[in-house]
Order: structure tokens, then C-alpha cells, then sequence
């Protein structure tokens, strides 16, 4: 595990080369726009107290928001302590930038999951490689290469698997641990929302519901016009740890890809992965 701080020079550099903005970031591609994410505005609120959900797509954790509508929005569901809501009849199906608002009455953890729809992109063999060796997914560059089409451009279907926790009343519970049964899933396995600045944080990464090795988590840090990125492995039982250093807004991001089986309009099927959370200065006794 490490440690990166992207300059606010470097910040401004890469996230002007995003290509495309609004609602079209939607459907950029891994190349031009990495991270997607939940927001909730705000991470703790008072019992029946109102938080605002967005849907974020950019990269070094700072982004643009998108439409919160069925035109992306594949499976959204909020859990609580007992509970399991389906919430995708009430998500909007014009595709109108904006957020979701939610009233949570119960005081406890509360967690909210939301799967794309398949997006596809195609990639020249360069920008292709350059993605996957920034992913830690160099493996994937070798098999081309193997199979003598490392030269050649790759279509990949990709799909986004996010989560956020959601603080009420000031209370915490079990929730934080729940598996929704994501096809690609970031567990934790201490609670993040009773944790402190330099506390240790064990989370499993799951791919259709086992764990998975030797995958590249990233923990993004946003503060100003800078950004603090660590990196993590996944050891053999799919587990990984990172020791967070600042209060605040964090986010876990992590990519798989898998050969397409299912397409014949596609070569490679990519998971994004991500889990957003606000850390405390101090643990909670």
C-alpha cells in the first residue's frame, strides 16, 4: 500500500482532459472518464432528515453529475437494519441532470447500491494497454499478447457497481456489512462509519459473490486542488486493508475484466467497482 498526492497542476491537467461533459459522461468510456460514483449530500442527517443522492462520473475524485434516471440506472435499492427497499420505480426515466432525495426515519446505517446498464467502448490497442497497466490489470495485456492480437483495438462492454454508506441520528449498525448481491461488490468488514483518522480499514472485494485476488483498489481523498490516492491489493481471500489519514469524504475504487462469452459485438466485460464513505477525526466508543 501507498501513498500518492496529485499537485493541483497535475489535478487541473487531467481533469481537463476529460472529453466529454454532462450528460455525455455517462457514456465516456474507461480512456476518458475513470471514477464513477454516489455522492449524498449530506453523509450524516437527523432522524426523518432529507440527504440528496448524485451520480458522479470524472476522475481523480472530482467530477460531473449526471442524470440520476432509468436511462442509466440498471438496479437501486436502499438497505437498512432489517430492511432491503427497491427503490428503481421511483428513480425518474427522463434523463435530466439532477439528484435523488431520500427521507431516512430510522436512526442507524443506511446504504444505498446502484448497477448500471452495459455502456461499450472501443479502444486502440495503445490507450487500451495504457488503461489496463493504470488498473493493475496487466495480466490482461499479456494474454493479448499471447493470443497475437496485442496490436489489434479492443471492444469492451463495461458496467458500474456502487455503493455509499449514510449515517442517521448519529447511530451506527450492522448495515455497513451487508452484501447486496452486486455482481461486483466492496464489503467492509470493520465499520467505516465509526472508524477515525490513522484507524486500519479491512474490506473483501467480491465478484459474483466470491472473493476475488490480486485486484488494484484505489482510496481517493479529495481536498481542495488536491487529491491523495492509495493503492491496495487484494490478498488470496479477496481481502484488502488501508489506513486512511484525513476526515472526510472518501472513495474505494476497483476494476475487474473477464473475456466476453455472451457478445459477439464485444471482446472484454469490465466491473467498476466503488464505495463512497465519510471518515470521523476520532473513533467513535
Amino acid at each position: 500500500m501507498y501513498i500518492e498526492l496529485m499537485t493541483s497542476i497535475l489535478h487541473r491537467l487531467r481533469h481537463a482532459s476529460i472529453l466529454l461533459l454532462g450528460l455525455c459522461c455517462a457514456l465516456a468510456g474507461p480512456a476518458s472518464a475513470h471514477e464513477f460514483w454516489m455522492m449524498p449530500q449530506p453523509f450524516s442527517v437527523a432522524p426523518n432528515g432529507v440527504t440528496h443522492l448524485s451520480l458522479n462520473v470524472g476522475e481523480y475524485f472530482n467530477g460531473d453529475v449526471i442524470a440520476f434516471s432509468t436511462q442509466y440506472v440498471a438496479a437501486f435499492h436502499h438497505y437498512g437494519l432489517g430492511f432491503d427497499h427497491d427503490l428503481l420505480g421511483h428513480v425518474a426515466t427522463t434523463p435530466t441532470v439532477g439528484e435523488f432525495k431520500v427521507r431516512l426515519e430510522k436512526p442507524g446505517t443506511h446504504m444505498f447500491s446502484y448497477d448500471s446498464h452495459p455502456n461499450r467502448i472501443t479502444l486502440e490497442a495503445g490507450k487500451f494497454h495504457a488503461y489496463l497497466h493504470d488498473e493493475g490489470m496487466d495480466e490482461i495485456v499479456k494474454q493479448r499478447e499471447a493470443a497475437n492480437i496485442g496490436s489489434t483495438p479492443a471492444r469492451e462492454r463495461y458496467r458500474r457497481y456502487v455503493k455509499t454508506l449514510v449515517e442517521v441520528g448519529g447511530k451506527s449498525d450492522a448495515t455497513f456489512a451487508v452484501h447486496t448481491g452486486q455482481r461486483f461488490e466492496i464489503v467492509p468488514i470493520d465499520n467505516p462509519l465509526t472508524a477515525g483518522v490513522g484507524d486500519t480499514l479491512h474490506f473483501t472485494l467480491l465478484f459474483e459473490q466470491k472473493p476475488l485476488a490480486n485486484a488494484l483498489v484505489k482510496a481517493w481523498y479529495l481536498h481542495d486542488d488536491q487529491t491523495v490516492m492509495i493503492r491496495a491489493r487484494t490478498d488470496a481471500a479477496g481481502k484488502f486493508a488501508t489506513n486512511l489519514p484525513y476526515a472526510g469524504t472518501w472513495m474505494l475504487s476497483v476494476v475487474h475484466m473477464i473475456p466476453t462469452t455472451d457478445s459477439t459485438e464485444d471482446d472484454w466485460d469490465s466491473l467498476w467497482g466503488n464505495l463512497t464513505f465519510s471518515l470521523k477525526q476520532k473513533r467513535v466508543r
